[in-house]
């Protein structure tokens, strides 16, 4: 393999935990209504503040535990982790893959039915067949999404805050300074951290290029900024609408009606289907790794691009068919933060206790019994 460049091993693992986070919630202002603005201008900016600094101290250790233990799938640094207790990760994983491609469904629905007037199902199917083409070729291409969807991403992102705030400034200004209670702003912050953080096992994968200890010290560190700077410029925008686009269900859309620029508007839809098929995408790739890691291990064996579309497919089709019957408020509300409690006791306290106490002692786990 050719030496790795600056990007894949600085910027890389922050735009793949930027793809993974960034999802149908975050990409459609839901997520940011619901566990930033209800806790007002000032609590919303802090608790946005405070998953920053998680996202990345999450990530630093995470990449450096992985790189200890040679950790390419969640199925191994978890069996480094915890030892004969990974299948407990490999449940909590699971249950946020049918929740979060759940979400990716009903947002990449509502995408289709506000900008084209297409059914529900039109909206899923194409995010289906999408992330089943990127996913089927392995990590090439999925680096090359993470790259290329990322920088279109940002530049989307730049003009809408450009235009929003040139045109309602006044009001994000008068916004902010409305009087609001804070005091949730901890536990906000906290729950929003701990359902996203997966990410950083998720994307394990594009750790490969890291070249040393502090390749992975600057890639942790920078993924938390990479991740959150487009939602508090987002958070900026939605203030000129505070306190009553907390209640809407596309808050991104309900803003760029209100700017009345089809263009960018059509621009922005673009780039939420984008967000949704990189962070589908990521959750994806994450399963279809761990099993070509289990077939090269046991037996040799390589996962082929059509066995990857094959599982892709199934897992797609499962996960948000099984979760047709809710909607995106309902699963962002009442499902994440189950989710949150979930990931907080099966990674980041192991984490943060074994793994940071290894880091420190400087001592590899023995490996599991598969």
């Amino acid at each position: 393999m050719a030496n790795p460049t600056w990007f894949q091993r600085f910027l890389l693992p922050g735009f793949a935990f930027k793809a993974v986070v960034i999802g149908g919630g975050y990409a459609t202002g839901r997520e940011l209504a619901e566990f930033f603005v209800s806790v007002g201008p000032r609590g919303g900016l802090l608790a946005m503040a405070l998953s920053t600094v998680l996202f990345s101290l999450v990530c630093v250790v995470t990449f450096l535990f992985a790189r200890m233990h040679g950790s390419a799938d969640y199925r191994n640094f978890f069996r480094n982790l915890v030892g004969p207790l990974w299948v407990v990760y490999e449940a909590a994983y699971m249950f946020s893959f049918i929740l979060i491609l759940a979400v990716y469904g009903a947002a990449a629905g509502a995408i289709g039915v506000a900008m084209f007037g297409w059914p529900p199902l039109a909206g899923v199917m194409s995010l289906i067949a999408s992330i089943a083409v990127f996913t089927m070729f392995g990590n090439a291409s999925v680096e090359w999404l993470f790259k290329y969807a990322s920088f279109f991403l940002y530049g989307v992102y730049a003009l809408f805050v450009f235009f929003a705030l040139r045109r309602f400034g006044a009001e994000a200004a008068l916004g902010l300074a409305v009087p609001a209670p804070n005091d949730g702003w901890v536990i906000a912050g906290v729950t929003y951290t701990g359902y996203n953080v997966l990410a950083a096992v998720v994307i394990l994968p594009v750790l490969r290029h890291l070249t040393g200890t502090r390749d992975a010290i600057i890639a942790g560190l920078l993924a938390g900024p990479l991740t959150m700077i487009a939602a508090v410029l987002f958070f900026l925008c939605m203030m000129a609408w505070y306190p009553a686009i907390g209640a809407e269900v596309l808050p991104a859309d309900f803003m760029l009606r209100h700017l009345g620029m089809p263009l960018l508007h059509a621009a922005f839809q673009l780039m939420v289907f984008m967000a949704l098929l990189q962070s589908g995408v990521s959750s994806v790739h994450a399963i279809n790794e761990r099993i070509a890691g289990y077939l090269a291990e046991r037996n040799g064996r390589s996962f082929p691009p059509r066995a990857r579309l094959a599982c892709t497919s199934f897992l797609l089709v499962a996960a948000i068919f099984a979760a047709r019957q809710f909607g995106l408020v309902d699963l962002i509300a009442k499902g994440y933060r189950l989710l949150a409690l979930m990931i907080l006791l099966t990674f980041v306290l192991p984490l943060l206790t074994i793994g940071l106490w290894r880091l420190v002692k400087g001592r590899p786990a023995t490996l599991a019994t598969p």
